[in-house]
């Protein structure tokens, strides 16, 4: 059992580290911030055995907090580990800033050098990590990132600023830092004589392009179109971008098309899987009796009872499946197969239809042709 201290675990990356730690079996977590006396960092300093040193201010009300805070902190508490005479790991997040002469820049460069002089006083491992713009869930809006910035704005309808659409930024994922921070608890292998790390998995994108996609992400309700997820960068700016979403506008009303039949709904769309859609159909109502030169499609009935009939165009030969909701079948539908689905629910009952078509549907070229089965 390790005991893990959190400096600044209040904060955007000390809240999902917080989170990620309390998911684990082996450790004790201690956690301190700005609100906590000396005394109370004295005491978790004692019961410690690695440290991830999050606390620091980027955008302090006086220029003086920089320093007071971001090194005179780091300060402290390397002196009283001392006074202790206790000699364990320290992760720090540092900024790519620390490189540049500036207020902020200059007090992250003076917490690494008092680090680095810790460690080689105490033979010890320290970890910096110069973060570049970290991004994800629950960072704060006009402090934290950019990022957060336009996912707030952009979900509440609010102008975004950009001074120069072609400013190219380097970003990385909340959760590749915590994955990385993680890794460090029981890592065997120390070099004593290195201290900065990197975060493996980094993305690089113009703020007109990080704009660009977070309005496609928003407009997702409107068009139905959902971004290629496989990337990993628009997955994970999806998730952050939700992230900023009120509570009371989670949900929103789909498009209901409706007719003698029942009712049709599209759900969502994409260039990559296609087409996700759900009917809704009456007793005795048959839908279908077409077919498809490349389209295809997967039927899968929800609710009721239904009879699927399907024949290939080239021969008399109908093929009957019964399907219903009580057993989760899908049945393909090939193309060049004619194809119909009848609600057979007894009663009154309606059938729904959960239907997945491989290409998106286009009114210009349906590739939709009536056929009898």
């Amino acid at each position: 059992m390790k005991t893990v201290l959190v400096t600044g675990s209040k904060g955007f990356i000390g809240k999902n580290l917080m989170v990620r730690l309390e998911e684990l079996d082996n450790v004790t977590i201690k956690s301190f911030d700005k609100e906590e006396d000396i005394d109370t960092l004295k005491k978790f300093l004692g019961e410690a055995d690695i440290i991830f040193h999050l606390a620091g201010v980027n955008r302090p009300e006086n220029v003086e907090e920089f320093e007071k805070v971001n090194t005179g902190l780091t300060e402290s508490m390397i002196d009283l580990l001392e006074k202790m005479n206790k000699k364990i790991p320290i992760v720090i997040t540092s900024s790519i800033q620390a490189k540049l002469d500036t207020p902020y820049g200059k007090s992250k460069k003076m917490a690494e050098d008092e680090l680095i002089k810790y460690a080689k006083k105490n033979s010890v491992p320290v970890y910096i990590f110069r973060l570049p713009n970290v991004f994800g869930k629950w960072s704060k809006p006009n402090y934290n990132s950019v990022v957060s910035t336009f996912c707030y704005n952009i979900s509440h309808n609010l102008d975004i600023a950009i001074s120069d659409p072609k400013k190219e930024l380097e970003l990385a994922y909340i959760d590749d830092v915590i994955v990385e921070f993680i890794s460090l608890l029981n890592r065997e292998n120390v070099d004593f004589y290195k201290y900065y790390y990197n975060i493996k998995r980094t993305f690089k994108v113009t703020l007109g392009e990080l704009a660009d996609r977070l309005y496609e992400i928003r407009d997702i309700r409107n068009t139905l179109f959902v971004p290629n997820l496989s990337n990993h960068f628009m997955r994970f700016l999806h998730a952050t971008y939700l992230s900023y979403l009120d509570k009371d506008a989670l949900l929103y009303e789909m498009d209901l098309k409706k007719d003698n039949r029942g009712s049709f709904v599209e759900l969502m769309k994409s260039k990559t899987f296609g087409q996700v859609s759900i009917s809704r159909s009456r007793k005795g109502v048959i839908r279908g009796n077409h077919y498809h030169n490349t389209k295809n499609e997967k039927f899968y009935v929800m609710q009721g009872e239904a009879v699927i009939k399907l024949r290939n165009i080239l021969d008399d030969k109908i093929i009957f499946y019964y399907v219903s909701g009580e057993k989760i079948e899908i049945v393909d539908i090939p193309p060049g197969y004619t194809h119909s689905i009848e609600n057979l629910t007894k009663g009154s009952g309606e059938m729904i239809l959960l239907i997945w078509a491989n290409e998106i549907f286009d009114p210009e070229n349906p590739d939709t042709y009536y056929c009898e089965v």
